[in-house]
């Protein structure tokens, strides 16, 4: 397990060449079990790298790509299941591709890294939406400083919303 001091992750901009590597993590067992068919992810990720309202990257670690995070804002598209956020809030969709590196802490060191710099940016509040299901993400996220705030279902399917705030750790819904 990386010591959270001693790994450093690098978030650079998807491209095109970088489609058939996210969708071979895509058909990983560990991230279909939590993501949409790899032929609709890729469409939505390629128009991603577009896109004014999603911001598609590649996670590195050591120089090489070992995940994919997009954060998003869900005031700048039409009829988001999560406008209901404060003004400035940004969403985060991530998955650890290699399977390799899944449950060695990862997770929760990238996210929590991730949202730093977001912070220092003057964002306001990150949310994250897993599956209720999905306990290694939400073990994950909670590790990084999330905390639950509501349970939906969405066009997304169900979710655990969890919020983490620049100003304060803990959030009062």
């Amino acid at each position: 397990m990386p010591s959270e001091a001693a790994a450093h992750y690098d978030f650079r901009p998807v491209t095109r060449a970088d489609l058939p590597v996210i969708k071979a993590w895509l058909v990983q067992p560990h991230v279909a079990e939590w993501w949409s068919h790899p032929e609709d992810e890729i469409a939505a990720i390629e128009e991603h790298i577009d896109s004014i309202s999603v911001e598609p990257l590649i996670i590195e670690l050591n120089g090489k790509p070992i995940g994919y995070l997009q954060s998003y804002d869900p005031h700048m598209e039409d009829d988001h299941p999560y406008q209901d956020q404060p003004f400035g809030t940004l969403g985060l969709d991530m998955t650890i591709g290699v399977p390799e590196l899944v449950s060695k802490g990862h997770g929760s060191a990238i996210i929590q890294q991730f949202v730093e710099e977001l912070f220092e940016e003057g964002v306001p509040r990150v949310i994250i939406d897993p599956n209720p299901a999905n306990k290694r993400a939400i073990g994950a996220y909670e590790k990084a400083g999330f905390v639950a705030f509501d349970t939906r279902t969405s066009i997304y399917g169900p979710a655990l919303m969890m919020a983490r705030d620049a100003e304060e750790e803990d959030f009062d819904a």
